[in-house]
C-alpha cells in the first residue's frame, strides 16, 4: 500500500474531529444557537471525513489492481469493517458510561473532597470500555 493511503487512514479521525470541534466553537463564539452549532459540527465532521476518504481511495486506486482484487477476495475488507465497528460501538458505550459517571463524580467530589479517588475509579471504568474495543480491534487486524 502506498504511504499516502496509510497517512490518510491515520489522519481521518483526528483531523475530522478537530475540524468539527473548531467549527462548532467558532459558531458559538459568533452568536449562533447551540442547536445551530451542533449542525455546523456534524456538517464539518462529515465533509472533512468525506474529503479524507476520497484522498485515501485515490491513493488506493493508484496501487496494483491485482493486489486490490486479492485483498478483496480474502475478506480483508470484512476484517477492517469488524475492527472499525468494534472500536466504534465500544467508544459509544464508553461515552454513554462517562455521560452518567462524570456528573456524579463531580457532585460527589464537591460534597466531600475525600471521595475524589473513588469517583476517579468509576470514571476510569467507563473509559476502559473504549480501550477494550481498541484492543479487540487490534487483535482482529493482526489475526
Amino acid at each position: 500500500m502506498s504511504i499516502l493511503y496509510s497517512v490518510c487512514m491515520f489522519a481521518i479521525p483526528p483531523v475530522a474531529i478537530f475540524a468539527a470541534i473548531y467549527a462548532a466553537l467558532r459558531a458559538v463564539k459568533t452568536g449562533k444557537t447551540p442547536g445551530r452549532a451542533m449542525k455546523v459540527h456534524f456538517a464539518t465532521l462529515l465533509s472533512v471525513t468525506a474529503l479524507l476518504l476520497v484522498g485515501a481511495m485515490t491513493a488506493l486506486a493508484e496501487g496494483d489492481p491485482a493486489a486490490a482484487g486479492a485483498a478483496a477476495a480474502s475478506g480483508a475488507g470484512l476484517q477492517y469493517l469488524a475492527a472499525g465497528l468494534c472500536t466504534g460501538v465500544a467508544s459509544i458505550g464508553g461515552g454513554i458510561a462517562l455521560a452518567a459517571g462524570i456528573p456524579a463524580a463531580i457532585g460527589a467530589t464537591s460534597e466531600d473532597p475525600k471521595a475524589f479517588g473513588k469517583a476517579l475509579i468509576f470514571v476510569a471504568l467507563g473509559e476502559t470500555l473504549a480501550l477494550y474495543g481498541v484492543i479487540i480491534s487490534f487483535m482482529i487486524l493482526n489475526a
